[in-house]
């Protein structure tokens, strides 16, 4: 067997081995016997392993390839199993981005530098430059060739069926044979395309992406120019605008570098293109110190949440590749070298970055909470506005400040507190009726008291709408204090037997809402309109003021006669009054 078909053969098999492992993992995970920790380090472990070995076989012999996978698949698994330790269920680590983006940073940027430690040298920037982009293609042209064969075995199944064989249907029906052929068929695909790598590489990628630097240019350049006549104040309070300009900001820098490419050689010899990239590494840096801006106005008007934190680092790498950009530019002559080498600079950073995020030194978890209780201690975060349910998304930090909101909720005078809490644990819309009525009993003031069985009937009367809006009111606090709803229960019509109940609850903007109840004889429990007896139903600071003094007492109640005008056929009608 010659070296090409040993190296396939070698490639196909890694590959059906990564399938193989994956999908006993998946099975000790269905049967409970790897769970939390334990499952998530070998998963992690076997996904890293697996991806980094076969990225690198090819360029490096498989022991070497083995070697650098080993090292990465270990560090990768150990920080994101420390990542895991500041959640309190492990698999919640997931729905980190910090964890999440930081494990796939550091599986696949040391990729590069692995191989071209064993060549030219891991600082070499033409070794790094070629070989990132080679994997780039590589993994790219393999999984459209997984794709592909996906694509034949379904068809044939087709084909096969129409004649009454289902051999490949039962094939597939085995549970680890799609783990085997995706495995399998993505080594060979590897194997292939490095063969033929001086026909499959990245350098009309790059020669395509070069096309993009004026169009970038234009539209970065009218920005910049029309921003002071726009003005900004209306655009760093919109979150979308920040990560627009991060992006933009990326978009500048990755243009750059193929402008720069791997050497002066293979660099653009087009003078108009090598000056536009020259304008956007010196435009970078104020692009990404606005994106920067950005996010930090949204954190000051709104604190930390692992987003905003994520945002933030983002920004920091992007105003540290301006800063050098424009730096390696401004000093003449040179420049292209002094971007390369930028570029080795800030993928060092942007691994030590991804690591540190992963421990406890920069929690996004943990600052997030630690800034939702000190706005909430200052008043920058009223209790209205509380979301506690976002600390049940943040980790081992969200559970240990939700439990002190807690006992702080159960002293005097937090009440509002209180509401909110429960409120945070409120499935919604989508939530079970039975849950969020029994949340708006919990929370709603009733007057009197006693009168629970009355107000749990006519609360069952509101539609599904109706009672999340009056969850939304109770839950809010006033301006001036108090929850922002009440029901009164009184016999306010003598000649219906039982009694009937006024609900008032309070919107943002002052509008109070005042909805009546009554047990109709055939109908059953009814809404009814609520009219003033004379003037207007109390709005804004009067009906707050009504509603608090409902909530502390119920009103007295006074007779009112009213005649009716009587119709021939019965009935009759009266002015409301």
């Amino acid at each position: 067997m010659d070296r090409q078909m040993t190296a396939r053969a070698v490639l196909t098999g890694t590959g059906m081995a990564a399938g193989l492992g994956l999908f006993a993992l998946s099975q000790l995970a269905d049967a409970g016997v790897l769970a939390g920790h334990p499952l998530l380090g070998a998963a992690t472990f076997a996904a890293c392993f697996f991806a980094t070995l076969l990225a690198m076989a090819g360029p490096l012999s498989v022991v070497r390839a083995a070697l650098g996978a080993l090292f990465v698949a270990l560090g990768v698994t150990v920080l994101l199993s420390i990542a895991a330790l500041g959640f309190v269920r492990v698999e919640d680590v997931l729905d980190s981005p910090q964890a999440v983006l930081g494990a796939v940073i550091l599986t696949l940027i040391p990729l590069p530098f692995w191989i071209a430690r064993h060549g030219a040298g891991w600082r070499d920037y033409p070794a790094l430059f070629a070989e990132a982009w080679a994997i780039v293609v590589r993994v790219v042209a393999a999984w459209a060739f997984v794709g592909l064969v996906w694509a034949v075995v379904l068809l044939s199944d087709a084909l096969l069926k129409g004649v009454g064989i289902d051999l490949i249907d039962r094939m597939i029906d085995l549970e680890v044979m799609p783990w085997l052929i995706t495995g399998g068929v993505l080594g060979l695909g590897l194997a292939v395309v490095q063969e033929l790598s001086d026909y499959v590489s990245p350098y009309l990628i790059l020669r395509l992406l070069r096309l993009l630097l004026p169009v970038v240019f234009l539209v970065s350049a009218v920005f910049l120019l029309a921003l002071p006549l726009r003005g900004v104040s209306g655009l760093f309070g919109v979150w979308s605008f920040a990560l627009t300009l991060l992006t933009m900001a990326g978009v500048v820098a990755t243009l750059v570098t193929t402008a720069v490419d791997q050497d002066d050689t293979q660099a653009t010899q087009s003078l108009l293109l090598a000056r536009t990239a020259q304008v956007m590494a010196l435009m970078l840096p104020l692009m990404a110190g606005l994106g920067a801006w950005a996010v930090w106005v949204r954190v000051a008007q709104y604190g930390w949440t692992p987003e905003r934190v994520f945002a933030a680092q983002v920004a920091a790498l992007a105003v540290g590749y301006g800063v050098l950009y424009a730096l390696a530019v401004a000093r003449g002559a040179g420049w292209m070298a002094r971007v390369r080498q930028a570029n080795i600079a800030m993928a060092l950073v942007l691994m030590a970055m991804a690591a540190v995020s992963m421990t406890p030194v920069l929690s996004a978890e943990r600052l997030s909470a630690r800034s939702m209780m000190a706005r909430l201690d200052d008043g920058r975060l009223p209790v209205a506005e509380l979301e506690a349910g976002l600390l049940d998304r943040w980790g081992k930090p969200g559970a240990d400040a939700r439990a002190l909101l807690e006992e702080r909720a159960s002293e005097p005078g937090q009440e509002a507190l209180a509401r909110r809490l429960v409120l945070a644990d409120l499935p919604r819309e989508s939530g079970d009726r039975g849950d969020i009525l029994a949340a708006v009993a919990a929370i709603l003031p009733l007057q009197p008291e006693g009168a629970t069985a009355t107000r749990d009937m006519y609360l069952n009367a509101l539609d599904s709408y109706r009672l999340n809006a009056l969850l939304e009111s109770c839950g809010r606090q006033m301006p001036g204090g108090g929850a922002g709803c009440v029901m009164v229960v009184a016999d306010l019509v003598p000649g219906l037997p039982g009694e009937e109940a006024l609900l008032l609850d309070y919107s943002l903007g002052g509008f109070v809402q005042f909805t009546g109840f009554r047990n109709d004889a055939a109908l059953g429990p009814v809404i009814r309109e609520v009219l003033p007896a004379n003037g207007v139903l109390p709005q804004y600071e009067a009906g707050e003021a009504l509603i608090r003094k409902w909530q502390a007492a119920p009103p007295p109640t006074m007779p009112l006669a009213v005649n009716q005008l009587n119709l021939p056929e019965g009935g009759g009608l009266i002015l409301a009054p």
